[in-house]
């Protein structure tokens, strides 16, 4: 078994383990909202970290996904999975429209595009009473439907479902960016005139990433409006598409196990610190300056630089060695 495969194995054990050993229902809740986000953040790692496109409507489209399975379960009585299916999908076709329109632009002014269109989905969720209930939110969302035997009624049950939807996360994620398609956002990430020179489609392979990263978010969404079962406009807000960004530059930016761990490290450090809530940017703003400064890579990204670095030391003392070998190897046949 490879390092990479037996750090997986022992996170998974960790995670199926993590219930048995909590000590009540809160700390599991919270963790398993933090696997959630991490799903949204990993579909947000997709066109940040491999393509180079900030997206910073992507709270956006994670509040896309929540109320679609909101307005379908409760106000016309869709049955969960159908709705939850339902979620991704239309959040992919938002993405879909969204990012013909703003992958045209080019880095900062790509941006701007999208915080806006961010700020659009937040004041169309909050502003169309007929549609979204307003600042009302939607009250009475059912928890995910029983699956055979087995029945999400608890906070217990509800996590392993998640786990589950982070796990098969990961999975595709891990397929994609190991894909022709997953180099190919590589590099247009490394410079989109080089990626056009080698016959890459730009627009088209863009679209493709911000569609799948949006589906991301969208599904993200409809687990949190199924586990939390009530949902507001704020899940729209600027303020979780911060955060979102937060996850990743703790994380790793570019790497698959970063965003699920960044999300992990600032979920439980922003309940810890709920009594300074108000004051959160102000603790949470020189915190994530002196990281980019000092772990530009962020937690794994480092770690993984450091074990290249290792390995590399490594290589050279045994090359250095091999040399001294061969060289005296050498003077014993001459003599």
């Amino acid at each position: 078994m490879s390092a990479r495969a037996a750090v997986a194995a022992v996170a998974l054990a960790a995670a199926i383990a993590f219930p048995l050993v909590s000590p009540n229902d809160y700390f599991t809740y919270v963790m398993a909202l933090a696997f959630i986000y991490a799903i949204a953040a990993i579909g947000l790692n997709l066109i940040l970290g491999y393509t180079g496109q900030l997206n910073l409507a992507h709270a956006g489209f994670m509040a896309i996904g929540a109320y679609a399975l909101g307005i379908l379960t409760v106000d016309y009585g869709v049955p969960f999975w159908l709705a939850f299916l339902a979620s991704g999908l239309v959040a992919a076709l938002a993405g879909l429209g969204a990012g013909l329109v703003s992958l045209r632009l080019k880095a900062d002014y790509f941006a701007i595009f999208t915080l806006c269109v961010g700020i659009i989905i937040w004041l169309g969720i909050e502003k169309w009473d007929s549609l979204t209930h307003g600042v009302v939110g939607i009250i009475g969302i059912p928890a995910p439907a029983p699956i055979g035997p087995l029945r999400f009624d608890t906070t217990i049950s509800k996590y392993y479902l998640v786990l589950v939807f982070l796990v098969l996360g990961l999975f595709v994620m891990d397929r994609i960016v190991h894909s022709i398609l997953g180099r190919a956002f590589v590099a247009i990430r490394n410079g989109e005139g080089l990626a056009e020179s080698l016959g890459i489609p730009l627009m088209r392979t863009k679209v493709t990433a911000f569609v799948l990263s949006t589906a991301y978010a969208g599904y993200a969404g409809a687990l949190y409006a199924g586990f939390v079962q009530f949902i507001g406009p704020q899940i729209a807000s600027e303020t979780y598409a911060f955060d979102m960004i937060a996850f990743i530059l703790v994380g790793g930016l570019g790497t698959l196990s970063g965003p699920v761990l960044g999300a992990i490290v600032l979920t439980w450090a922003t309940q810890s610190l709920q009594f300074l809530q108000d004051y959160r940017l102000l603790v949470f703003g020189p915190l994530l300056i002196l990281l980019v400064m000092f772990l530009p890579k962020g937690i794994v990204g480092t770690l993984r630089a450091q074990q290249a670095r290792r390995a590399g030391r490594r290589a050279t003392a045994a090359r250095a060695e091999a040399a001294v070998a061969g060289t005296a190897d050498k003077a014993s046949a001459h003599a």
